[in-house]
């Protein structure tokens, strides 16, 4: 299976210098390509790979810095731009801005990559126009490489190995389903009664992260202050970042290795976490109550929660199954009965009809599971019908 390693670089200043230049190139490119392809469809007609990268070709004539660039970096950003586009449509791609979108390049011949290990805490890598570069060897590659990419994160720069580890998917593990609730209070819930949470902020992060935003607001833009307090809050994002995708790894790596059937709500969660909609003459209803929840439900990792499992999934033989995510929190599990008065509070269950009281997120897991399992054919999304979904021979006769 395709699988992804990731190391720190140590470049020397030269070499940080030349990809910010190599990340400036791909960008013009994707941006140029994609304004191209964009007033091609307004006149009905279309452009593909092969002609855009005819036409970049000719153009590091004109332009030197472009010419500086390695040309399967290029290449390979027209290669994911029309990918981009068969994906989601020429006009629903985004533009890639210097101050939202990172440096990000890709490598994609492994022909033109060598790694070799240095010591036991340093590897290095040789990549095209860019030599000989060190990483911390965090682990080792454990697999054929098929293509690397360079990228930036909290201000420090990191390659990202792609390799086949020769694995294959894991045999189902036979090991019971368990529902799982993504929640704001706590962070997961299974339907065995099992909870995992983190705080990924520390208080004291908190309170930094609060006055270099205020200073954010207060220095003016373009300067060097600026852009050295978006640096600072880069890097504690960066770390917060890297607790909360260290928690989905470890939470999902346990519930694929002891269940063999995970069942999670199917979110919207980039729906869910839109902007409130309004304005001066209409505002939106609610709104800082809704901002809030946004902020916490991002804080808690929903998505990637969601992507890890099924990762971990294939090599722990276990399945992930989604399903519809209504009225799974007002549910009584006990009795069945929908009532949302039964959700007292966020963590606080208490049934209007048969008094059952228990966690709410625990309460909504076991919904999630009994809808899941309903869903795969192995059961009832009622406690009080019939175990099995399919009637019995007598009856379907």
């Amino acid at each position: 299976m395709l699988t992804g390693r990731r190391y720190l670089l140590a470049f020397t200043p030269e070499q940080e210098e030349f990809s910010e230049k190599i990340g400036d190139a791909c960008r013009a490119v994707w941006n140029t390509a994609l304004e191209q392809r964009r007033e091609y469809r307004r006149r009905g007609v279309w452009i593909n790979y092969v002609e855009q990268a005819r036409q970049m070709a000719e153009a590091k004539r004109d332009f030197p810095w472009l010419a500086e660039a390695p040309s399967h970096t290029l290449q390979q950003t027209l290669r994911d731009l029309e990918r981009a586009c068969e994906t989601h449509g020429t006009f629903k791609v985004r533009w890639r801005s210097k101050r939202k979108s990172p440096p990000s390049f890709r490598f994609p011949d492994p022909k033109h990559i060598s790694v070799e290990r240095v010591s036991r805490r340093w590897g290095r890598v040789r990549l095209p126009k860019l030599g000989w570069v060190r990483f911390r060897w965090t682990r080792p590659l454990a697999g054929e490489l098929r293509n690397a990419t360079v990228l930036t994160d909290g201000g420090r720069w990191f390659i990202s190995f792609c390799v086949e580890d020769g694995l294959v998917e894991s045999a189902p593990n036979g090991k019971p389903a368990v529902g799982v609730d993504r929640g704001v209070r706590i962070a997961v819930a299974a339907s065995d009664g099992w909870t995992r949470d983190r705080e990924f902020v520390t208080p004291g992060e908190a309170a930094r992260l609060k006055r270099l935003q205020r200073n954010l607001d207060r220095q003016r833009k373009g300067s060097n202050r600026r852009a050295a307090t978006r640096k600072k809050i880069g890097k504690l994002n960066a770390r917060i970042r890297s607790r909360r995708t260290d928690f989905t790894a470890w939470t999902a790596n346990r519930l694929t290795r002891d269940h063999g059937v995970v069942v999670v709500e199917d979110l919207r969660v980039r729906n869910m976490t839109a902007s409130p909609k309004g304005s001066v003459e209409a505002p939106g209803k609610n709104v800082r109550q809704k901002a809030a929840l946004n902020r916490a439900i991002l804080a808690k990792g929903w998505g990637g929660l969601l992507s890890t499992l099924e990762h971990k999934a294939r090599y722990n033989g276990s399945r992930v199954v989604r399903m519809p995510a209504a009225h799974t929190s007002q549910r009584c599990s006990a009795c069945g009965t929908v009532d949302a008065k039964s959700r007292e509070s966020q963590a606080v269950f208490a049934c209007t009809s048969c008094a059952y009281t228990a966690n709410a997120d625990v309460n909504a897991a076991k919904n999630i599971l009994g809808a899941g399992l309903a869903l795969t054919g192995h059961g009832d999304l009622g406690v009080a019908r019939s175990v099995k979904c399919q009637p019995p021979k007598s009856e379907a006769a």
